[in-house]
């Protein structure tokens, strides 16, 4: 039995080294996979991976470009359309007719408050010849259309004076329709500039991806 106990001995140490050695090789995995995740995922910082991604982002910018670009041809088309201005100033002086026979001295609004004023008028003489009711109760009706109809003079006189102004606001308008005209022309013409310092702002955004996108197809050092 002595003579088995250095084989004994021997097997013991190797089994003690092999287990060592996986342990050494496990940690050094570890510590490998460990740097790895740190560094992020290979493919995706490789230059190749940089470029798909540069790619991929310009790809998705082009459609909103040409979107961007049609619009804003269409928007300083109409902005630069000499017709489309004057059918505007056309559609004002229309308007600006159309108020002025509502509020002429002639014209309906002038006859509302004279419209009212006559009601009022009849409903006080009827009054004065119905027996349908009491002395009093007569009398207290009678001081109610009264005292509207003093409300209804006074409103009426309000609104003679707010359409007389009206009435010159909208003169003075029709004889400043061709200055009237320029301006609104000066307006579309601001919509035109607004619209190119957009799509120049876009486009510079554009050329920047571009740019680094060639400058991803270069090698390193090309």
């Amino acid at each position: 039995m002595m003579t088995s106990l250095p084989a004994i001995v021997q097997e013991i140490t190797t089994r003690v080294v092999v287990m060592v050695l996986l342990a050494v090789c496990l940690v050094g995995a570890a510590a490998t996979a460990a740097r790895a995740e740190d560094a992020g995922p290979g493919p995706a910082n490789s230059p190749v991976g940089q470029f798909s991604q540069q790619l991929e982002a310009f790809q998705k910018s082009v459609p909103d470009l040409n979107k961007t670009i049609q619009e804003s041809a269409g928007t300083i088309d109409s902005a630069t359309d000499v017709e489309k201005a004057r059918a505007e100033i056309n559609r004002l002086k229309d308007a600006v007719s159309a108020l002025l026979g509502a509020v002429s001295d002639n014209g309906p609004v002038s006859q509302l408050g004279a419209k009212a004023l006559e009601h009022i008028h009849s409903k006080l003489k009827a009054l004065a010849q119905d027996n349908r009711f009491k002395p009093e109760e007569r009398q207290f009706l009678v001081d109610q259309w009264k005292k509207l109809q003093a409300q209804t003079e006074d409103a009426t006189k309000e609104l003679d004076d707010a359409r007389a102004q009206f009435v010159g606001l909208l003169h003075t308008l029709q004889d400043n329709e061709d200055f009237i005209g320029e301006l609104l022309e000066i307006r579309q013409a601001e919509k035109a500039l607004e619209v190119i310092r957009q799509l120049t702002h876009e486009i510079r955004d554009a050329s920047s991806q571009l740019d680094k996108l060639i400058g991803g197809i270069k090698p390193p050092r090309a």
